[in-house]
């Protein structure tokens, strides 16, 4: 339950009914799937198995089960509401609060989040460039801040599948991480949510946010916490409560990498508009306990090549920590728009584990920790719109991250900070005569493109494209060698992506499947005891919160012309084909409760069937500091 603060009355959430409607339609099936048409015919005695029962789906208002049940919502006011408690979302959280503190005046700031805990939904590599947390806190070392490991050694590589070809790390390169800081960002993060509470920021963690209000006049009004109590077949339990209102003069959403709630703003704001579309990567960590004898606290190693083609963009990372334990944070990364619909991330980073380069460190040692999360790699080109009335984006939700460099988080937190000013700026202007009732804030976007957030990002805005051609990898190196540590991207040109990830994949008949080795139970391991590591939880009987627009689509068109990639490209273990009960013909199975919230199947699904939406507050992984 949210805590009671003196401004809130109890929590039973007053609103009238809300009616959703159904999105069913798909879009009609291309001439080369009329084969798939022919196979589901082929297959289905029966009608289409129903998966989802989500009411994103099958509005509650049509469904008799729910006649009766008071729909009323609660609703709270506060001056500025934050989705996400990530590092954006408490950086800008806790500017507020230090302007507010700083000009005397009453500033209420809600964060609401997901996880049961803050930070326990939190992953990455970490490598932490320290500029934005200079800027925020230039006493951050007086303050206690987790960051315990400085860099102290630098390693790149090309990969064979036998051999390692060192590459030497130049001045100015991005990869250079001289003066920055590994860290476990879930505990990083847990900080920054302690900083903020000092602060006066109120913190709901637990509480997902939903939907997205609207006023009369269109501008973002707040936003919606999800109702718990629903069953497995969408029908209402005992214990059924509707969310709560949580009503703000700006919200500012820093959901992470592909927000649900940022889908649907980019659509009813068409921000997407006049930019790339984005662009992903899967990445998958695992930490370690290794032999003390093999520990080299502050060493940074990332290599590209073996076990991917030169044709697929990803790469590794091996950083040794410095936590009073020989504990290095290992992981693979692997670039969505991959065209084999055979590629499994998951085994690709197994597999990685037993070269020659890298098995040795891990050999004898103790696997502890296992986590994914998608990533953005669009970078400059595919920056959206990032306000408009009532609200703004921040974070990794519209896509800050520097992909060279591996690092978003200093980009995410002075994003945060940079839209707090500028709100701020905004609800003290006594003259302000504000167009909407949910208040634009404009100067938030132009202040970003000023800082040098912007200039980063642009200096490196190529570097990802340049991998699209003939020799992939080995192209892409080339053009940063020569555009990026040489001229220092001035080239007065901007690449373009490729489209869409989702529609990279090819046609199963026209790949070739990928032989893994069995994991030994050692170095690599087999995906259910993986999942198992990240502590990952949700309550069983609830509407699975992965929902299919159309249950039919994945065994019509998925498995039939990809071979149901989604059984391969999810890190959890989410998704199954298994036969009907009949026997004749097969079914996908959503198991939900694996879920670790990396949102690769929302991105990756070639059918766009896959709509990712929140579960139940407090489901989901329980990472600790990953």
């Amino acid at each position: 339950w949210l805590k009671i603060s003196r401004y809130m009355a109890p929590f039973i959430l007053p609103l009238t009914r809300i009616t959703r409607r159904c999105i069913r339609a798909l879009k009609a099936v291309q001439t080369e799937h009329v084969a798939a048409q022919v196979y589901t015919r082929r297959c289905f005695s029966a009608p289409v198995p129903r998966v989802t029962s989500h009411y994103t789906i099958y509005p509650r208002d049509k469904d008799p089960r729910w006649e009766g049940v008071d729909m009323e919502r609660f609703a709270d006011e506060a001056d500025v509401v934050i989705v996400g408690g990530g590092p954006a979302g408490l950086s800008a959280a806790i500017r507020l609060k230090q302007l507010a503190n700083q000009h005397e005046k009453e500033l209420r700031v809600c964060v609401v989040e997901k996880a049961s805990q803050i930070g326990a939904h939190t992953l990455s590599g970490a490598c932490l460039e320290p500029t934005a947390l200079n800027e925020l806190f230039p006493d951050w070392k007086e303050r206690g801040a987790p960051l315990n490991t400085q860099v102290t050694e630098d390693k790149f590589a090309i990969l064979t599948e036998k051999y390692r070809i060192p590459v030497p790390i130049l001045p100015g390169l991005p990869m250079n991480n001289h003066g920055n800081y590994i860290v476990r960002l879930g505990h990083f993060v847990r900080w920054l949510g302690e900083q903020a509470e000092e602060l006066g920021v109120e913190l709901y963690p637990g509480y997902a946010a939903a939907e997205v209000l609207f006023h009369e006049d269109g501008s973002v009004k707040g936003i919606a916490t999800n109702d718990v109590g629903i069953a497995k077949d969408g029908s209402p339990k005992d214990v059924f409560e509707r969310g709560m209102e949580l009503h703000a003069k700006v919200t500012l959403f820093g959901e992470g990498c592909h927000g649900h709630l940022a889908k649907q703003l980019y659509k009813h704001f068409n921000l997407r508009e006049g930019c790339e579309p984005q662009t992903y990567a899967i990445g998958l960590k695992e930490l370690w306990l290794i032999d003390e004898k093999k520990w080299r606290p502050g060493r940074v190693e990332h290599s590209v090549g073996w076990p991917l083609n030169r044709n697929t963009y990803g790469g590794s990372f091996l950083y040794h920590l410095n936590e009073g334990e020989p504990l290095v944070a290992l992981g693979f990364v692997v670039g969505l728009d991959y065209t084999n619909p055979y590629l499994s991330p998951f085994r690709e980073f197994q597999r990685w584990k037993h070269h020659p380069s890298i098995a040795p460190t891990l050999e004898g040692g103790s696997r502890i920790a296992y986590g994914a999360r998608a990533l953005n790699e669009g970078g400059f080109q595919s920056v959206p719109k990032l306000t408009f009335p009532g609200g703004t984006l921040i974070g990794c939700s519209p896509g800050f991250m520097n992909v060279p460099k591996i690092k978003g988080t200093h980009t995410a937190m002075k994003s945060g900070m940079l839209a707090a000013e500028a709100i701020f700026s905004k609800l003290t202007d006594e003259s302000l005569q504000s167009e909407t009732t949910g208040i634009y804030v404009p100067e938030y976007e132009q202040s970003l493109k000023n800082s040098w957030v912007w200039k980063e990002l642009h200096a490196v805005r190529n570097i990802r494209p340049s991998f699209h051609n003939y020799f992939g990898l080995y192209g892409g190196m080339l053009y940063t060698g020569i555009f990026y540590w040489i001229l220092r991207g001035k080239e007065p040109w901007t690449l373009k992506h490729c489209g869409m990830d989702s529609a990279q994949l090819k046609p199963a008949k026209e790949c070739t499947p990928i032989e893994y080795p069995k994991p030994d139970g050692k170095i690599s391991f087999d995906l259910l005891s993986s999942v198992a590591l990240s502590g990952t939880n949700h309550e069983h009987d609830q509407p699975p919160h992965l929902t299919l627009k159309d249950d039919g689509v994945p065994v019509a068109q998925n498995l039939a012309i990809y071979d149901g990639p989604e059984q391969r490209f999810c890190p959890a273990g989410v998704y199954e084909f298994v036969p009907l009960e009949s026997g004749e013909g097969m079914r996908l199975q959503i198991n939900a409760q694996n879920c670790v919230h990396c949102k690769t199947c929302d991105i990756k699904d070639p059918s766009q069937n896959i709509n990712w939406v929140v579960p139940e507050g407090s489901g989901g992984p329980a990472y600790n500091g990953m």
